[in-house]
């Protein structure tokens, strides 16, 4: 059998002997990737007392390009861990400001399961927090600065020839069709891991994730972001701000938005994004825009130079297929679980890492469990942001219903309610008003992509079922 390194796949069968002995480990379960969603997977995977070795490509502490953002749905995730009260305690947010068109609107965190507290923490310090906590328990072991290199897969014998992924994840021969399962994982310090399950939490991009044939579908909204740190005397201001007007030096209108994420520790996360499709391209510079913004904002927050400024493009709202295979789930972002109208991903994966953790199980084949169980999480959600998502790439829009949103008195009634909607705080128990109309609409929208895609709903009831369209 070939081995193959560096971003491939081999497919070998159970009759094909084992040929991999030097630095041989089993482990439970392998999780790669110890981002928020990574490390939180860790974390429930060591309550459990489920052996586990937790890797990421960097050595620990490390940046990663985020806002910094914590929701009060994020919170939630923390709570239920007993880690909420370690974070609020340095910083605590109560709300969204935001800006634009001639108008600010005030947005509480508005009452809702989740609680009303949100906070925010540097990626580099918040990461790090959560590898603390998974490697408390004895049962994980982590390992930083180790890549996968390559992933030796099984199938039954007699379901086929063998098949090659090669690192554009295309295949020859459908790994997948025949039960194909991760048996073995190269590190990149040469040694093996033979893990009987795997949690794939390798960020946006998900090198092994494509690998494994997660396929992104660029026809859907995306984001094009970019962050700075800047020092501020404001850093302790309880308001997260967004500016959703952007002009460069010469007054002209520029497509995305701006935002403000106090740290409370001498500095904010500010940054610019925009929404974008392969139809309809954010023509921008974001760091270029993110630097204007800044000294745009610098008499009011008393801004330093911005600084480790970078960008990242984001899938969102489960616009990838190929996220499970039979003893494999993607979670997080790289399974696209961002929220399309405020890019928020932090949460969607501490609780992505959960509902993972709580589908393993022993002869579990999670090709289709794990799609199944993303759908009926976030299918009608998911689906209705990136319908509004694509209205905001159309540059016309913004102008038209901005003045009207950000104007008093019609602003301070509508807005909150949008910041509630875009923040995806609301759970399946709210039955107020505008939980029925959000939820009636997440319904609409599924059914219609249904019935454009021609597919039947796996169960009655089940409109959050879209196919292809999420998470296919």
């Amino acid at each position: 059998m070939r081995r193959l390194r560096l971003a491939t796949i081999v497919v070998v069968t159970d009759s094909t002997p084992t040929i991999h002995q030097h630095g041989n480990r089993s482990v439970e379960l392998l999780i790669i990737g110890a981002g928020p969603a990574g490390a939180t997977a860790a974390i429930h995977a060591g309550r459990r007392g489920i052996s586990t070795l937790l890797i990421d490509a960097q050595p620990f502490p490390r940046d990663k390009t985020c806002g910094d953002g914590l929701t009060p749905r994020a919170i939630h995730q923390l709570q239920l861990l007993g880690l909420a009260d370690s974070v609020v305690a340095r910083y605590r947010s109560h709300g969204l400001k935001l800006h634009g068109f001639g108008g600010s609107v005030t947005a509480p965190w508005p009452e809702s399961a989740f609680g009303t507290v949100g906070s925010a923490m540097p990626r580099r310090e918040f990461d790090d927090f959560l590898v603390g906590c998974a490697r408390s328990h004895p049962s994980v072991e982590f390992l930083g600065g180790v890549r996968a290199v390559a992933v030796s897969m099984s199938t039954p014998v007699g379901a086929g020839s063998d098949s090659i992924i090669s690192g554009s994840g295309i295949m020859s021969g459908d790994a997948a069709s025949v039960g194909a399962l991760v048996a073995a994982v190269e590190l990149s310090d040469g040694s093996w891991v033979r893990p009987k399950q795997v949690i794939v939490a390798d960020g946006v991009r998900s090198p092994i994730g494509k690998l494994l044939g997660r396929t992104w579908h660029k026809g859907e909204v995306y984001g094009i972001a970019a962050r700075s740190y800047c020092a501020t005397p404001r850093s302790e201001e309880p308001w997260i701000h967004s500016h959703l007007e952007l002009r460069d030096a010469d007054g002209v209108a520029q497509p995305g938005y701006g935002w403000i994420f106090p740290l409370g520790n001498g500095l904010a996360n500010v940054g610019c994004g925009a929404l974008s499709t392969d139809r309809r391209p954010a023509r921008i510079n974001t760091k270029k825009l993110l630097g204007l913004y800044a000294q745009q904002c610098r008499p009011e927050w008393g801004f330093g130079a911005p600084d480790r400024v970078a960008s990242a493009l984001l899938p969102m709202g489960g616009a990838v297929s190929g996220v499970a295979g039979r003893n494999w789930m993607l979670i997080g972002d790289a399974a696209a679980c961002v929220n399309p109208l405020n890019g928020e991903g932090i949460d969607y994966g501490m609780e992505t890492a959960r509902l993972a953790v709580e589908c393993l199980g022993a002869g579990k084949d999670y090709t289709l469990l794990w799609p199944d169980v993303l759908r009926r999480e976030y299918g009608e959600a998911f689906g209705l942001a990136r319908m509004l998502a694509r209205l905001l790439t159309y540059p016309q829009l913004l102008p038209v219903v901005g003045p009207v949103a950000l104007r008093r008195p019609l602003g301070r009634h509508v807005m909150p309610v949008a910041a509630r909607l875009m923040g995806n705080l609301v759970t399946d128990a709210d039955r107020d008003v505008v939980a029925r109309l959000w939820h009636a609409a997440g319904r609409f929208v599924a059914d219609r992509a249904v019935a454009r895609s021609g597919l039947v709903a796996a169960r009655p009831g089940a409109a959050g079922v879209f196919g292809a369209a999420l998470w296919g």
